[in-house]
């Protein structure tokens, strides 16, 4: 079984990556009920222009929505990547410190030797 890393369940809940629009049969967003099977509230009901403003509404609101999403999601993966630069960072210090101390400690083997 091939190992797929997890995405946390916070993520995946709160990003929606597609979304679809419900079409009523006419093919117009928000012309009424009962030509596409359902209904959408008293105003969407109605039909007619308040019910394609309201449709307007609905969609604006989702793509400010998903907007700011994926605004956060992006911030969020920059703080990420910032994060693991900085420990890479740190670990190549470590590393770098280790070398050194087994360089000092073949030389003190040498002097030892002689």
């Amino acid at each position: 079984m091939a190992f797929l890393p997890r995405a946390s369940s916070g993520l995946r809940a709160s990003i929606p990556m597609f979304r679809q629009a419900r079409m009523m049969s006419s093919g117009e967003p928000g012309s009424g009920a009962g030509k596409g099977g359902g209904g959408g509230g008293s105003i969407r009901e109605a039909g007619g222009s308040f019910g394609k403003m309201e449709f307007a509404h609905e969609e604006q609101y989702f793509r400010k929505l998903q907007s700011e999403q994926l605004a956060k999601l992006r911030t969020h993966l920059d703080e990420e990547v910032s994060h693991h630069e900085h420990e890479i960072a740190r670990h190549q210090e470590a590393i770098n410190r280790h070398k050194g101390r087994i360089d000092k400690l073949k030389e003190q083997q040498k002097k030892q030797q002689e």
